[in-house]
């Protein structure tokens, strides 16, 4: 097993050839993410096709734009210089001289006096002194220029901005049309927004699974209430890097993988971890440092961006994170490192630790956690608990192996399940003999339920392959 912790790399349809996609799988990457940002449903089916051609073990998640601010009618670049008065509207208009649009009508109902405008990722500042009937009267905090679509910032300000866009909505509904693993949707709240993506996921009556993406104070201040709906997070830190003082982003990062990992739920690092290899071969000693304190946290996921959707060194840079992680996973102690929340479902997260202990007892020699799943969760819990050796998941459905790619040391691959827990059991361990995963006089720790596939986790057993397939006396004694 090369890594735990996985990898998200992004692919866009302008490289996604097999052959391509292959290389970033087989170096390391587990998920691809699709960004909507910049394509159109018709413009991702290729980018699909060619994912499954490959793998049906990659799981895709498709990343909505979500609901922003963008500068409007900007004909021209505006230039302005520190201390400029700028009045900004909402509504229709052009946008020229001291009077700036933006898309979002109700601007200057949400926006106090005192708040600052960031334009273009943070470029730009406006300072807002009064609102008035004509708009916002805000002054340049420095020189730049405003140009036409750029995003706009609001920090500590909720934006009361429809959680789905029209295209956020086609994107959704094309995903679940399209047996889409994951819906990454952006600058999630509060659980209101989570709950409306989940509507138009019912009804497509789609498996999908929702990751928020936290990317603004709201979201940070809400993620309780969010991971009540979500099925795990991003920690997008490029628009939280603008919302909230970039001193702060590593207290929060800190913070939501440990709320993260506590819920049981996969969270993913997110936002110019390998920047510079999108030109560079290889990154800074800085950017190893980022990779590297995001899994000594005990990240579920890591995630590539630009360095391999249009960088020049992609493959590159997933053997990079690949790398990291390797010396990471081997150098962490993981003893007493995290507070798990027992519950709900107490039984399969008790049996989660049991067996993660069991399993990391060097007198057991134990080589793999393994266990069958019909929803993914024992799995999950397994993950949460963060093991040092490999945790086997033997799924009933490729959507519930796809699910697992996000989480933190599962290896999932699909069974045809059978319903008595013995036949199962020995069903599932001859295969992983079979396939070379593992031999018979390797020790494993078994998760499983006794009342057949889907009724629950129940019981624990440690033993070899060899001694959990054997038939017992009784199995005998009736022959």
């Amino acid at each position: 097993m090369k890594k735990h912790t996985k990898i998200v790399a992004t692919i866009s349809d302008r490289k996604c050839e097999p052959e391509f996609i292959r290389e970033l799988h087989e170096a390391g990457m587990n998920v691809v993410r699709i960004n909507t940002a910049h394509q159109m449903p018709e413009d991702t089916e290729r980018v699909i096709k060619n994912i499954r051609e490959v793998s049906d073990k990659i799981a895709i998640l498709v990343d909505t734009k979500g609901p922003e601010i963008r500068t409007k009618n900007v004909e021209n670049p505006i230039s302005v210089k520190s201390g400029d008065k700028v009045i900004v509207k909402g509504g229709e208009g052009e946008s020229k001289d001291n009077v700036l649009f933006l898309d979002y009508a109700g601007i200057a109902n949400d926006v106090p006096a005192g708040s600052s405008l960031l334009i273009d990722d943070g470029e730009l500042e406006l300072k807002v002194e009064d609102v008035t009937e004509e708009g916002l009267v805000t002054v340049v905090c420095n020189d730049g220029a405003i140009k036409n679509r750029k995003s706009v910032n609001v920090p500590g300000v909720t934006i009361t901005l429809p959680a789905i866009t029209a295209k956020d909505k086609k994107f959704i509904e094309w995903s679940a049309e399209n047996d889409i693993d994951f819906i990454a949707h952006s600058f999630v709240r509060n659980a209101a927004d989570v709950l409306a993506v989940q509507e138009i996921l019912d009804s497509k009556n789609s498996k999908a699974k929702i990751i928020a993406k936290i990317e603004n104070h709201d979201g940070v201040q809400n993620v309780d209430e969010i991971l009540d709906h979500a099925y795990g997070v991003m920690v997008a830190r490029g628009d939280l890097g603008i919302e909230v003082p970039a001193s702060m982003i590593p207290g929060i990062q800190r913070s939501l993988v440990r709320t993260c990992v506590s819920r049981k739920k996969p969270v993913i690092i997110a936002t110019q971890m390998l920047h510079t290899m999108i030109e560079n071969p290889r990154p800074t000693r800085a950017e190893v440092s980022d990779v590297a304190n995001a899994i000594y946290q005990n990240t579920d996921a890591i995630m590539l961006s630009g360095e391999t959707a249009y960088g020049d060194y992609p493959v590159e840079a997933v053997k990079v994170m690949t790398s990291i992680a390797q010396e990471v996973e081997a150098a962490q102690d993981r003893t007493n490192n995290l507070d798990v929340n027992m519950a709900p479902y107490q039984v399969p997260a008790f049996l989660a630790e049991a067996a993660v202990k069991a399993a990391n007892q060097e007198d057991l020699d134990v080589k793999a956690i393994v266990t069958d799943s019909m929803s993914g969760r024992t799995a999950r819990y397994l993950a949460a608990f963060r093991c040092n050796k490999p945790v086997l998941a033997k799924c009933h459905t490729p959507n519930v192996m796809r699910e697992l790619a996000l989480s933190y040391g599962v290896y999932a691959d699909v069974i045809k399940g059978r319903k008595n827990k013995d036949k199962l059991v020995k069903s599932v361990l001859k295969g992983m003999v079979e396939d070379e995963t593992l031999v018979k006089e390797d020790n494993v720790v078994y998760v499983g339920g006794s009342f057949g596939a889907g009724a629950g986790t129940t019981f624990m057993e440690i033993g070899s392959v060899e001694q959990l397939t054997s038939k017992n006396k009784k199995d005998q004694d009736a022959e």
